[in-house]
C-alpha cells in the first residue's frame, strides 16, 4: 500500500490522492486500507516516514563505509544522497518530507525540517565529536532548511537535480557551516 501511496503522488500528485486509488493501485480491498490507515494523510505519513528513515539509513551506511577528509565531505555525501533519492525513489519528489502536505506530519511538536535536522545532527556529532550546543542546533537547522530550498530550486529547473545549483547548494551549506565548525578537521 505504500509503494502504490509513493507512485501515486509521483503521478498524480496529494491533492488527487484517494484512498480509494491507493487500494486500486496496490491490488487490495478498500477494507485492507482502512485496516491500517484511516484515510489518506496517515498513509502519506507512513511513506514520508520511511523515506526519512530510508534516508537516514543510506546515510548511516555512507558514513560507515565511506571515509570522509572532513565533516564537510560528510555534509557533501548528505547532499548527494537527498539527490539520488530525489531521482530514483518513488514518491520522495513529491513529498519533500511532507511540507507539500503537513508541516508537522513526522512529529506533532516539530516541523520536519526541524526533525531531519535532529536525525542529521546525531549523525555528525557522533562521526565527528562536534561539540554538541544550542549554537550547533541552530546551524543544523539553518543549513537543512537552506538546503531544502535551494535543492527544491535545482529540481524545479531540472527534473533530474540542475547539477549547477545543486553544486551552489553544497557550496552554501560548506561556507555556512564553516563558521559554526571552525577548527574541527575530523
Amino acid at each position: 500500500m505504500l509503494d502504490a501511496c509513493a507512485d501515486l503522488l509521483d503521478e498524480i500528485g496529494y491533492d488527487a490522492l484517494s484512498t480509494t486509488r491507493i487500494a486500486e493501485r496496490a491490488g487490495v480491498a478498500i477494507g485492507s486500507v482502512y485496516q491500517f490507515f484511516p484515510d489518506k494523510r496517515a498513509l502519506t505519513q507512513a511513506v514520508i516516514r520511511r523515506h526519512v528513515e530510508g534516508f537516514v539509513s543510506r546515510i548511516g551506511r555512507r558514513f560507515l563505509s565511506e571515509d570522509y577528509k572532513g565533516w564537510w565531505e560528510a555534509v557533501d555525501a548528505i547532499i548527494d544522497e537527498y539527490v539520488e533519492m530525489h531521482r530514483t525513489v518513488p514518491g520522495f519528489r513529491s513529498l519533500h518530507f511532507g511540507d507539500v502536505v503537513d508541516l508537522n506530519l513526522l512529529d506533532p511538536g516539530s516541523d520536519n525540517n526541524t526533525v531531519i535536522a535532529g536525525r542529521l545532527r546525531g549523525l555528525l556529532l557522533q562521526e565527528y565529536g562536534l561539540a554538541d550546543s544550542e549554537e550547533f542546533d541552530l546551524a543544523i537547522l539553518v543549513a537543512v532548511e537552506a538546503g531544502d530550498a535551494v535543492l527544491k530550486l535545482a529540481f524545479r529547473r531540472d527534473p533530474n537535480g540542475a547539477p549547477e545549483i545543486v553544486a551552489e547548494a553544497k557550496r552554501l551549506i560548506r561556507g555556512y557551516l564553516n563558521r559554526q565548525f571552525a577548527g574541527v578537521s575530523a
